[in-house]
């Protein structure tokens, strides 16, 4: 069982704040992006342009699964997992933090023009609609909220600490 779930949207930080997490509480780091570009030998954008994204979901799906049965540290997932409703079960019991983040602050971090194979046309709007579409299922999932805008990774990683309780190792 992971100490600690990490969801978002792309570009939150979770692979950044999973790793001074699981540094700071003494364990392991895993996303589940790099298990599924590591597993298909190719990247995730590449998946959704070769095979589309429902074909990426699925991928997702037993990433994730299998991560969560495991994984004993930090976990972080991709930022359309909890679009999975078998997903968000699985992490009921879990410490889930949902790291948020409003679309300005999205657009300071990443330019919105990294490789994002959802928000290849339009990117705030996406980005937006995704968020429209995502929210609710990320605090369905989530144990604790926390607001990453104009916070440093450390910062970050501390609140989240706080929010779960946790002391570190």
């Amino acid at each position: 069982m992971p100490a600690v779930v990490l969801v978002g949207p792309m570009g939150v930080g979770k692979s950044t704040v999973g790793r001074l997490l699981a540094e700071r509480l003494g364990t392991g780091f895993r996303d589940t992006d790099e298990d599924i570009v590591a597993a298909e030998g190719r990247t995730i954008a590449d998946i959704f342009v070769e095979e589309g994204e429902p074909a990426f979901r699925a991928l997702e799906k037993r990433a994730v699964r299998s991560a969560v049965s495991a994984h004993g540290g930090v976990l972080a997932l991709g930022g359309g997992a909890v679009l999975d409703a078998d997903t968000r079960a699985l992490l009921a019991g879990h410490r889930v933090v949902y790291l948020s983040m409003d679309v300005e602050e999205a657009v300071r971090r990443t330019g919105l023009n990294v490789a994002r194979p959802l928000l290849a046309v339009n990117p705030r709007k996406q980005w937006r609609e995704l968020m429209e579409a995502r929210r609710h299922l990320y605090e369905e999932v989530a144990t604790a909220v926390v607001a990453t805008d104009g916070r440093t990774p450390e910062e970050v990683t501390q609140a989240a600490l706080d929010a779960l309780e946790l002391k570190e190792a």
